[in-house]
């Protein structure tokens, strides 16, 4: 179980603020009062709620809403993905090498909490382009940071700095995940399998699983990367109709989902629905 939720400064420490750079510049950066600046003199607020945005310009998107934030809390505080975590905490945990934990795409920062949970001389970033979700993961453990930023862009993160590097369901940038991962670091990839929320496509119009994202995969970081492990994981989870509504409110599928039809076709369903989780969880390390 992760720790209660902490000052929001708190992770903002030596620890972690030496591995940050400036995205203007790429230099270091130092903590002055409420900010952080780098020897250019690049400036950057910390927040009321304690997460910094590292941006060199305007993001691009502005990530996940709030709704869709609350909507994955309840989901998850829920604990129907709670097999998926632990298959995070457990590969990330056994790859560490030493260093930060990265969380690309974190969201809340629910993954990293657990992985941090399992590892207590590490420390975390979450990074995502969501404000909405950095508010929540600035408060999540007191070994976390969180940083707004594009993980299709250059991370504000130092060369060699990341021990384990997580992508759950997230966007993957396959150069910049080599530059900050260590040499002897990991790198876990949690995608879908072609059958997940088989249950619920088809009736609640969800997008559904390339079944090109494997191959995909293996073209973005075949060059840098083997794979040290691939397994799949699938369970099956009874959700309500209202954790159904959040399971979709959280997701991709909540950007075009007109809520009266959603609500009419969750109506339609079983209550509770047994629906089918399926993923894979790879574990990737960099060809030397």
């Amino acid at each position: 179980m992760s720790p209660e939720p902490t000052s929001p400064d708190a992770a903002l420490r030596a620890e972690v603020l030496r591995w940050l750079r400036c995205p203007v510049c790429g230099a270091g950066l130092d903590a002055h009062g409420r900010s952080l600046r780098c020897g250019a003199g690049h400036t950057f607020d910390l927040a009321r709620q304690g997460h910094v945005q590292l941006t060199a310009a305007p993001l691009a998107h502005i990530g996940d809403s709030a709704a869709m934030v609350a909507a994955r809390g309840r989901f998850l505080a829920a604990g129907h993905f709670d097999p998926l975590t632990s298959a995070v905490r457990d590969a990330a945990a056994r790859a560490w090498p030493g260093g930060l934990v990265l969380d690309a795409g974190a969201g809340t920062g629910h993954h990293t909490c657990a992985v941090l949970d399992a590892l207590p001389d590490a420390w975390g970033i979450a990074v995502d382009a969501s404000k909405a979700a950095a508010r929540i993961a600035a408060r999540a453990h007191p070994r976390l940071a969180a940083v707004v930023a594009d993980v299709w862009r250059t991370l504000p993160l130092a060369d060699d700095s990341v021990g384990v590097l997580i992508d759950v369901f997230a966007p993957r940038n396959a150069a910049e995940f080599a530059r900050v991962l260590r040499p002897v670091g990991a790198l876990v990839i949690v995608t879908p399998a072609a059958d997940h929320l088989a249950e619920l496509i088809t009736t609640l119009d969800l997008l559904r699983v390339d079944p090109e994202k494997p191959a995909r995969l293996a073209d973005a970081f075949g060059a840098g990367f083997r794979v040290a492990s691939s397994r799949p994981y699938r369970w099956i989870m009874g959700i309500d109709h209202d954790g159904v509504g959040a399971l979709v409110g959280m997701g991709p599928s909540a950007w075009h989902a007109d809520a009266d039809s959603l609500a009419a076709r969750i109506a339609t369903l079983p209550d509770p629905i047994s629906v089918t989780a399926s993923v894979t969880v790879t574990v990737l390390r960099p060809r030397l």
